[in-house]
């Protein structure tokens, strides 16, 4: 039987609570489970005086011997404990604008290139229309 370790939903609308359970995994989220094992409570302030988050450590340790694994909040809980290690993420990708956002950048830049070539085009052909008269003036001494 393949078990992990999760959070189970409790508490009311707009007020969430869980409770660290041991579970099959074909089990739905807040039905049977085996064992509880902590709890966690986001509500609490993170530095107040009450703990938001409580593990039974003896009990995760059995069922990690036994095969169970963590979901990726409770090894976070695991590893602020000293239960578990767990690699650092880093995704570079999460940063850059959506696609939507990208083509508003793109279009912006085009109509920013379009109106620097309009403006250089302008200058030159008012340095032609300027040396063009000089020239003229120049033929027609001559």
């Amino acid at each position: 039987m393949a078990t992990k370790i999760r959070l189970a939903r409790a508490g009311s609308k707009k007020r969430p609570y869980y409770h660290v359970v041991i579970a099959d995994v074909r089990a739905p989220r807040d039905g049977r489970f085996i064992e509880r094992v902590g709890k966690w409570d986001p509500m609490l302030p993170k530095d107040g005086d009450k703990p938001r988050v409580e593990l039974n450590e003896e009990r995760i340790k059995h069922w990690v011997e036994n095969g169970a694994v963590p979901t990726d909040r409770v090894l976070r809980f695991m590893a602020e404990a000293g239960l578990a290690t767990r690699e650092a993420r880093n995704n570079p990708n999460k940063a850059k604008p959506g696609k939507a956002a990208q083509e508003r950048i793109a279009e912006k830049e085009q109509k920013e290139l379009d109106r620097k070539e309009a403006e250089e085009a302008a200058k030159a052909a008012a340095a032609e229309e300027a040396a063009a008269p000089a020239e003229e003036e120049a033929a027609s001494e001559e």
